[in-house]
């Protein structure tokens, strides 16, 4: 059974062996396939990926021998005949290609269905399984998606997207812990997301309010105080009136922090929730 990821490094295996590919245009080629999974991707839209600065005349050409050599590649370690991989790993459609990969296969897969299942247990209010859902995605990533793949327009726009689906995922399960009650047990991993991440309002805000629920009010008004210096620093901008209201609640030990919600939670049928984007639209 092969195994592939894209969330981190651009990997393929197969057992134990590693089969990824090592020339840079047949690892965009997969790359661009892998993420768009779900459909084919037309021949023009490959060919566009792989020649940024316009393709040569042998354009077409050389796409199909770099399909060649991934069919073959594909075979040559599943034992399956060309044919066999062809008609059932990489196939020719609708003058495009299409790499179709099973379920338990894929990390981007399975990433997609715990976060269906973490969308559909909280719109339902099952915060402690939608949080698990959650989690177990987040998990799955092992760095910045197809990290290692040198991107055109079209990869960094599904990379984009699915950084978007990342953090928004994120925003949710760290408010689905503190409507639990993990606040201490978050607490570390909102430091480390903090220094990741200098610029991201909703994530500082929960810092603060786990921290102020934890006992350590001052930690909390550094953690603002913090942001505020990045971003003046650097953009000249000051933070949102929202998180300032969280600061002045800090200061002024309102107790509507106790309860207070940085990332609304929405309440509704799983198909009415756009609120973690799916992969782009490259065509």
């Amino acid at each position: 059974m092969l195994d592939i990821k894209v969330l981190g490094p651009l990997s393929i295996r197969h057992g134990d062996v590693e089969i990824t590919p090592t020339a840079q245009k047949l690892c965009t080629v997969l790359a661009l396939l892998l993420l768009n999974h779900v459909r084919a991707v037309p021949v023009s839209a490959l060919i566009d990926e792989l020649w940024k600065d316009g393709p040569p005349k042998s354009a077409r050409t050389a796409l199909q021998i770099y399909i060649f050599h991934l069919r073959k590649m594909l075979a040559q370690t599943t034992g399956l005949t060309l044919a066999e991989v062809s008609e059932n790993l990489l196939q020719t459609v609708h003058n495009g290609y299409r790499f179709v990969v099973e379920p338990g296969q894929f990390d981007l897969k399975v990433y997609n269905r715990l976060r269906g299942n973490g969308c559909a247990a909280m719109g339902a209010g099952d915060y402690r399984s939608a949080a698990q859902h959650f989690r177990q995605a987040l998990d799955l990533w092992r760095g910045p998606a197809v990290a290692d793949v040198e991107p055109g327009t079209r990869i960094r726009a599904e990379v984009a997207a699915l950084e978007q689906s990342r953090m928004t995922m994120l925003d949710y399960r760290i408010e689905l812990d503190l409507r639990l009650g993990l606040h201490r047990e978050i607490l570390s991993e909102l430091a480390v997301h903090a220094l990741r991440n200098r610029f991201q309002e909703n994530l500082h805000a929960q810092y603060m309010i786990a921290l102020y629920r934890s006992g350590y009010r001052i930690r909390a008004l550094e953690a603002f105080h913090g942001l505020r210096h990045n971003m003046l620093t650097e953009f000249g901008l000051e933070p949102s009136p929202r998180l300032k209201e969280f600061h002045q609640a800090v200061l002024t030990l309102d107790p509507a922090l106790d309860g207070a919600e940085v990332v609304p939670l929405p309440r509704r049928p799983t198909a009415d929730l756009p609120e973690i984007p799916v992969l782009a639209s490259s065509f």
